[in-house]
């Protein structure tokens, strides 16, 4: 994605990443980076920026809106609340003289380290479990829809992208954002039936959306819960 900055009637620009694609209309979102904008190949610059200009003030409220929910930084410290499948899980760091395997419970991630004011230390341990536990609840997910879906389970990665939460490319392959393990297991699901119906719709038309609900019925109030949820997902 490539930034710009869209200047508007009050004086002020709006900063904006560009991403264009063989698409026919023009897409926008608002996250946590701020405003997303999928356009057209063939769109020239000058008609894009005119398009968001007719809509900067629905942009504007949109930011606005963004920045009011945005959480403070996240610390990695003992007592620090952390989330799993929707339920809040607490990070219990404790003294040790040497750096020890993370333990869980129910409840309860705990870390030893010699350092245990090392928040990056603390936070490399943490995320690398998260990851790992991604990896096994994806797993299960995918084998569990694709077979709803009719299709063979693709080959799954993870990812650590910012602002998408799943991906499905022309080789079949999905990648899911590991923070999604934070999000209650009804949202991860609708994730995973959003990719897996890409291996029949590489797109996002009637059919695709029918795929979907085929899989996942209740996949608009999911959708509108991720959105919801996005912030918390992104602490870290």
């Amino acid at each position: 994605m490539t930034a710009f900055h869209l200047p508007i009637p009050n004086g002020e620009a709006i900063p904006y990443h560009l991403e264009r694609r063989a698409r026919k209309t023009v897409g926008l979102k608002i996250n946590h980076n701020g405003l997303i904008v999928h356009a057209p190949t063939r769109l020239s610059q000058k008609e894009l920026e005119r398009m968001l200009l007719s809509k900067a003030d629905w942009i504007v409220k949109k930011l606005q809106a963004q920045q009011e929910n945005i959480l403070p930084a996240f610390e990695w410290k003992d007592g620090a609340s952390l989330l799993l499948l929707g339920n809040p899980i607490q990070l219990s760091v404790r003294l040790d003289s040497v750096s020890r395997a993370l333990e869980y419970e129910p409840g309860r991630i705990s870390v030893a380290l010699p350092t245990p004011n090392n928040q990056t230390s603390i936070a490399r341990k943490v995320l690398q479990w998260y990851k790992k536990q991604a990896l096994t609840d994806f797993t299960r997910r995918i084998a569990l829809l694709a077979a709803k879906l009719g299709v063979e389970t693709p080959p799954l990665f993870l990812s650590n992208a910012r602002s998408r939460w799943g991906s499905c490319n022309s080789r079949g392959e999905v990648r899911l954002n590991w923070r999604l393990l934070q999000a209650p297991p009804h949202i991860i699901n609708y994730v995973v039936a959003h990719e897996l119906a890409h291996l029949k719709e590489m797109n996002h038309s009637t059919q695709f959306w029918a795929t979907v609900e085929r899989i996942y019925p209740d996949y608009k109030t999911a959708e509108k819960e991720l959105k919801a949820w996005s912030a918390r997902l992104h602490r870290f």
